[in-house]
């Protein structure tokens, strides 16, 4: 009995080894380089209308800074798995889920668990992808591409002749909006610090590259308009730069909100207060719009809109016209030291781990 019940013991535990996938597990709040942990974790159940992915790479995000720092609402509670996106194979199609994806390479959406060697996801946020796409690119047009779209595209079409400001703009969202607005005959304004970015923005075509290090924005910016004012302002920053940029945007104007990255650097009652406040009387009356935009609520209230983005972000870059630049690919081992990178502003573009 006893030599039974140490056979079966032995292969409970060959199971459970044979179902563990390693994982980036965050075990409490602080900086990247300190609270995350390369463990094991169990491989997740495929559940109706999912699919699981055995993942290749994983991609990072800003937002997974603000998770990691406790900044981030809508992060999961600990101890917990990050990551938005991942390029990989599909392994398993759930019930409900299309056949044909088995196999299949694909890129997909993963609301949190994308830091894992497998993770499961609902089959409409997930996209097939060349064979031969690098996964860099592929993952620029995971979270950051489709947000960037949904916003250029969807929630503030933009048209040409529009004048423009993009905030960040060399980052992952940033610089794809640089491409679209360009790509749309507008006059694009890019907001960035130092000459690698700069030099960047000027090679994918913006026209006015604005330097925040070197006098303040708004003031850099009003000598470019001449007079004139803004149609579309899309900001990930927020705080002071909110009530400045309200005052750039001419009549029929936008100003999108995507993030809010002068948070990670002030307090957040700072922050809400620097941001000031708005009656909706005078945005009528001014005939503004302020759009917010979190792709991860979208996506729970409208998986389709976010489906369609993420299709037709790809399509963009397989037309040839989009084309993401992609920082780095490291092994998955220097995950937290990308975070750190990424949270200070020294990269451009897409920042990803390999599996």
């Amino acid at each position: 009995m006893r030599g039974s019940s140490d056979a079966a013991r032995k292969v409970h535990e060959w199971a459970a080894y044979l179902s563990a996938v390693r994982a980036w597990i965050l075990t409490q709040h602080g900086d990247p380089d300190k609270v995350l942990t390369l463990g094991e974790a169990s491989e997740p159940r495929v559940m109706p209308q999912q699919v699981r992915i055995q993942v290749e790479a994983s991609g990072l995000n800003y937002a997974d800074v603000m998770a990691v720092r406790g900044l981030y609402r809508e992060a999961p509670p600990l101890p917990s798995i990050l990551g938005y996106e991942v390029v990989g194979r599909v392994s398993t199609v759930g019930g409900g889920a299309p056949k044909e994806l088995e196999g299949r390479r694909v890129l997909a959406l993963t609301r949190f668990g994308g830091y894992a060697g497998s993770v499961c996801t609902d089959h409409r946020a997930v996209v097939p992808v060349p064979e031969d796409i690098p996964v860099g690119e592929a993952l620029a047009l995971g979270t950051q591409g489709s947000t960037a779209w949904f916003m250029a595209e969807h929630a503030c079409r933009l048209e040409p002749g529009m004048r423009v400001l993009v905030h960040s703009a060399a980052g992952g969202v940033g610089q794809l909006l640089v491409q679209i607005a360009l790509h749309r005959g507008c006059e694009v304004f890019a907001v960035a610090s130092g000459a690698k970015k700069r030099e960047h923005l000027k090679a994918i075509g913006a026209q006015h590259v604005i330097d925040r290090k070197t006098a303040p924005y708004d003031a850099q910016l009003r000598e470019l308009l001449g007079g004139k004012r803004l149609h579309v302002s899309f900001n990930a920053v927020a705080g002071a730069t909110f009530p400045k940029d309200m005052h750039l945007i001419g009549s029929g104007g936008s100003l999108v909100l995507f993030g809010g990255a002068e948070r990670g650097r002030i307090g957040t009652w700072r922050f809400v207060w620097n941001m000031g406040f708005v009656l909706p009387i005078f945005l009528m009356m001014k005939s503004k719009s302020i759009i917010g935009v979190n792709m991860l609520k979208l996506g729970d209230h409208d998986p389709v809109r976010v489906a369609r983005c993420l299709q037709e972000v790809v399509r963009a870059h397989q037309d040839g016209w989009l084309r993401p630049h992609v920082e780095a690919v490291r092994p998955t081992d220097e995950l937290p030291q990308a975070l750190v990178d990424l949270a200070e502003g020294s990269t451009i573009g897409k920042l990803a781990v390999q599996w």
